[in-house]
């Protein structure tokens, strides 16, 4: 570590994984008080730079970090600062938050499908377009679709999902999701492929789902709803599947209960939470809905992030021209240090087949 007077700190260079520039004495008094927190903020106002590989620099620190909640953070939870209820139009506004930068910037690194969720990769040649199909049909395998039958997708995303079962294994989809850049362009996509009869965009939360369906899916929904709502969502679950029905959760969690990352929550996913294997039973056992399969994606989510970190950072010029140098920082360091918590096990990515 190198300080704003030009005195370092720290191991020898030579056993350095990355070294840290700190600029001034208050980024440094802010990191000391609360890392979690102001390590994100500094490296994003650029009070702080690292040279070297971040996430492998993440993920030494997770790799180091006590496993035990510190009492600040102990503290917090029983203040009920984390947490939190999540009502239905603070649930709004915290998916749009993230989702709606807009197509033009996902479409910068994502693949050509705009999955912006876990891939899943056969073998170690697998490309990020080739994984991310691979994904959406092993969501399909699991919830055994057939033709014909009525799927509800919670949280649809920019519309892989639905698009893939329609048309792919001929099922009918009804799909809800808040942010309404997202809608839009589902709807312009089912358009064009002429999938608009078998696919319905709904611009809703997952509180207004009505109907019924044979198979009920939710990837990257879950850890924005709240752990208040679980038992809500699983009321809804149970309430729209026919008896002969499935489901699917695909999540991030963890191993045990904990908070996510401060700066995480407070710059890219206000009011989200990564639930546990506990955490996520809260949805399915007071409902009745039993667990049949469960399967933790782990190395494919680090290996997915990696992918993406990549083709962002070909682009990173592109970016920062568009959305200026704090965007482009902030995004660089939650793609890093996200490839260091799934790869250091501080993350797990869940996917939970359930039926009635």
């Amino acid at each position: 570590m190198t300080l704003w007077s030009g005195e370092t700190v720290g191991c020898a260079e030579q056993d350095a994984i990355a070294s840290i520039r700190v600029r001034s004495r208050s980024a440094l008094c802010k990191l000391l008080v609360d890392p979690d927190l102001q390590f994100g903020r500094c490296y994003v106002r650029g009070d702080l730079e690292v040279d070297g590989p971040l996430a492998d620099l993440l993920a030494a620190a997770y790799s180091g970090a006590s496993s035990h909640t510190s009492w600040r953070l102990r503290l917090s939870q029983l203040l009920g600062l984390y947490h939190r209820a999540i009502g239905a139009e603070r649930a709004r506004r915290n998916a749009r938050y993230h989702y709606e930068v807009g197509e033009e910037f996902y479409r910068l690194w994502l693949d050509p499908t705009l999955t912006y969720s876990c891939a899943y990769f056969p073998s170690e040649d697998t490309t990020l377009e080739q994984a991310q199909i691979a994904k959406l049909d092993l969501v399909c395998r699991k919830l055994g679709l057939e033709a014909g039958q009525h799927v509800i997708e919670a949280g649809s995303g920019w519309g892989s999902l639905a698009l893939y079962m329609a048309e792919n294994y001929g099922v009918r989809v009804t799909a809800y999701n808040t942010a309404s850049a997202q809608v839009a362009y589902a709807r312009r996509l089912a358009a064009e492929r002429g999938l608009s009869d078998r696919v319905t965009f709904v611009g809703a939360d997952y509180r207004e789902i009505r109907g019924r369906c044979d198979r009920f899916v939710a990837v990257g929904m879950l850890e924005h709803v709240g752990r208040k709502h679980y038992r809500l969502l699983g009321e809804i679950i149970a309430r729209s599947l026919e008896p002969h029905g499935r489901g699917l959760l695909h999540t991030i969690g963890r191993g045990r209960p904990r908070p996510m990352n401060p700066w995480i929550r407070e710059a890219i996913f206000p009011g989200g939470h990564a639930p546990s294997v506990s955490e996520i039973m809260a949805v399915l056992e007071p409902n009745d809905l039993t667990v049949c399969d469960l399967e933790n994606l782990r190395p494919h989510y680090a290996r997915t992030l990696e992918c993406w970190l990549e083709r962002f950072e070909a682009v990173a010029e592109q970016v920062e021209k568009r959305y200026g140098s704090e965007f482009t920082r902030m995004w660089r360091l939650y793609l890093a240090g996200a490839i260091a918590s799934f790869r250091t096990g501080w993350l797990d990515l869940y996917q939970v087949v359930f039926v009635p």
